[in-house]
């Protein structure tokens, strides 16, 4: 949907045609959904999370200014929301250790990731980018999958871009360093050879 069409329907809600809310509903119910999900690992918390989100952009959506993009604006709400439901729920609370890793051991990860094949990468990924804490998790998310721009990115955190290119790195280092804890030694093995 355009940030024209995306005008069109929050001006019929702001005059009074509450319908015209759901075609933008159902536009972005997934985009919300997934960083709901990934954030809180737990599907029916990522399903209240959605329908607060909702709730929220509707009664704020006089407030759009329209400075950003209206995915940017909504994504900004999902994401906070989303912190308020984990800091509410804090017994699910996951850190990794991490030690510091040197230039060659992190290239070595992404050499074997590289020979892994896409789909099982993918699902190796994804079980890995699990481990990570909430915040780390959802800017890796919205950084590399949902391929938001830095900019973007700080408009939803209220990071810096300095801070934020700051913890996207702490953050790439500590997913790679749970990718070669938790990549089976057989695939290591396999994949890792020259």
């Amino acid at each position: 949907m355009t940030n024209q069409n995306n005008q069109h329907y929050i001006t019929k809600v702001i005059n009074g045609d509450t319908n015209a809310f759901a075609y933008l509903v159902d536009e972005y119910k997934n985009m919300v959904y997934s960083l709901a999900y990934k954030m809180t690992k737990n599907k029916e918390e990522a399903e209240e999370i959605s329908q607060d989100t909702f709730i929220k952009a509707f009664k704020n959506l006089s407030k759009f200014k329209g400075d950003s993009k209206f995915s940017t604006w909504l994504y900004r709400i999902a994401y906070h929301t989303s912190l308020d439901a984990i800091k509410k729920n804090k017994k699910n609370n996951s850190n990794v250790e991490i030690n510091e890793f040197t230039f060659n051991q992190i290239q070595s990860v992404e050499n074997i990731l590289e020979g892994i094949e896409r789909k099982e990468r993918s699902i190796i990924l994804s079980g890995c980018l699990d481990k990570l804490p909430e915040e780390e998790r959802s800017i890796i998310w919205m950084f590399y999958y949902d391929e938001l721009s830095l900019k973007e990115i700080t408009e939803i955190t209220d990071f810096s871009e300095a801070n934020l290119k700051v913890k996207l790195h702490r953050a790439r280092k500590k997913l790679l360093a749970i990718v070669e804890e938790n990549v089976e030694p057989e695939i290591i093995n396999h994949y890792g050879r020259k």
